[in-house]
């Protein structure tokens, strides 16, 4: 015997944010007649009584919460879910070896370490990856996918704090921490896949060469972004170029945080993100029914307003 599918059926307002309106209400009974005049057109179809309770302005109220509701958008829906994202999987790959711990790259900040400068920015940057999946793999002495690909950036934010100068180790497998990133990658099912490389340091550890992760990027279509941290001199610059040439994407020098931060903004321009948007099945505009109370009401108080005239 078969059972009976129930469906459930959901309500929500498409813009909550319109019942701030509702505080004009007050005026109807605090605000000065003047003032009245400039929020409410018929303000004659109330009387003015110091009393709160006046059935015309009681009834006015009434009219302008019914009016103030169907604007907020009300609508049923059995089921809601995001649209398939049209983002890229973007995976992050950090340096947390032990020179990530040095001082002074926030002329703001001189005492905060690069690493913490790194999470900050990198916080800020994620928030506004409306569209793509996010990953993360952390790489020192040896590398691992630390988050793997989210759209869920608040946990992605909390995740980070957790991460720490070290926690890989303090040596500088770069080949390690791209290999791990073109594993997450692997997972995804975006056509545009991107790694953000940043280190602050020359490869001196790890079984797997620079050269080798490259082309598995590469045969996956993987464009790789390489950022240096801090002075030329203290990482590879021409190395991070030359991977970034190879997969067609760009290479970036942050000399401090003010640059670092610009580069992102840059990064956000060359992969731009969209908004994710929603999908509701069996959608229902509700708006009509407070609407059309409302002008039931409004009605009824012209006519008794003529009627008083006459």
């Amino acid at each position: 015997m078969g059972g009976k599918i129930v469906k459930m059926q959901n309500f929500e307002f498409e813009y909550p944010w319109v019942f701030l309106l509702l505080f004009l209400i007050l005026c109807i009974y605090k605000c000065p007649h003047t003032i009245q005049e400039l929020i409410f057109p018929h303000t004659q179809l109330f009387k003015i009584k110091t009393s709160f309770i006046n059935r015309d302005k009681l009834l006015y109220s009434l009219i302008f919460a019914l009016l103030v509701t169907a604007l907020a958008s009300p609508i049923s829906y059995e089921q809601k879910s995001a649209n398939k994202r049209k983002g890229r999987d973007l995976v992050f790959v950090l340096d947390t070896s032990g020179s990530m711990a040095e001082s002074g790259f926030n002329k703001d900040k001189p005492e905060e370490k690069k690493f913490e400068v790194l999470k900050t920015l990198l916080k800020n940057f994620i928030d506004k990856r409306y569209d793509d999946n996010v990953g993360v793999a952390i790489f020192g002495s040896y590398a691992y996918a630390a988050i793997p690909l989210s759209y869920d950036m608040k946990s992605i934010d909390f995740l980070l704090d957790f991460f720490d100068v070290g926690i890989a180790g303090d040596s500088t497998a770069i080949g390690e921490g791209l290999a791990s990133g073109v594993r997450i990658l692997q997972k995804g099912d975006a056509k545009e896949k991107v790694i953000i490389l940043i280190t602050d340091g020359y490869q001196n550890s790890g079984a797997t060469s620079i050269k080798e992760a490259v082309e598995r990027a590469k045969k996956m279509g993987v464009r790789i972004y390489t950022i240096g941290i801090g002075p030329k001199k203290s990482y590879d610059a021409k190395l991070l170029a030359r991977i970034a040439n190879e997969t067609q994407a760009k290479s970036f020098s942050a000399t401090d945080a003010k640059v670092l931060a610009n580069i992102y903004k840059e990064l956000n321009s060359l992969e731009p993100s969209n908004i994710r948007s929603q999908h509701y099945l069996n959608r229902e505009l509700l708006y009509i029914y407070p609407l059309a109370i409302a002008a039931l009401l409004l009605s009824f108080l012209l006519l008794r307003y003529k009627e008083e005239l006459v």
